[in-house]
């Protein structure tokens, strides 16, 4: 039986998916889009951009995305405290690809959800696309 460290080890052995499953947290390119279209954002103006996600798990995708330098937090000392959230410029690096990858998604949005429904597990047709 494998120990713990060695199940887990696939993320030191491939960077490449240690880095890319942060997004496998559905609101990070969603964040990520909002912030970028506001330039610098406040907490709650992103909570209201953004109405489905909870209030934690914003403040934990928001934690997650500095963590991985995509975004600053930039606290303000004043009475109320007073934070702002910006893209970093890697953050920003990242932007061009979220928007294509949206694009795509919604350029193939109606194909895939037909499929889904009507094939349930069926092999695809290359050329339907």
């Amino acid at each position: 039986m494998l120990k713990k460290e060695e199940k887990n080890s696939i993320f030191e052995v491939c960077p490449v998916r240690n880095v890319v499953a942060r997004f496998g947290n559905k609101w990070a390119f969603l964040v990520i889009l909002v912030v970028s279209e506001k330039g610098s954002i406040r907490f709650g103006e992103l909570n209201r951009a953004i109405p489905d996600v909870s209030t934690k798990v914003l403040s934990n995708t928001l934690r997650a995305l500095e963590d991985d330098a995509l975004i600053q937090r930039e606290v303000f000392p004043e009475v109320p405290l007073h934070v702002e959230y910006q893209l970093t410029e890697l953050g920003k690096e990242l932007v061009p690809f979220i928007v294509s990858l949206t694009a795509w998604a919604d350029k193939h949005r109606e194909y895939i959800v037909a499929h889904r429904k009507s094939s349930k597990g069926k092999k695809f047709k290359e050329e339907e696309l």
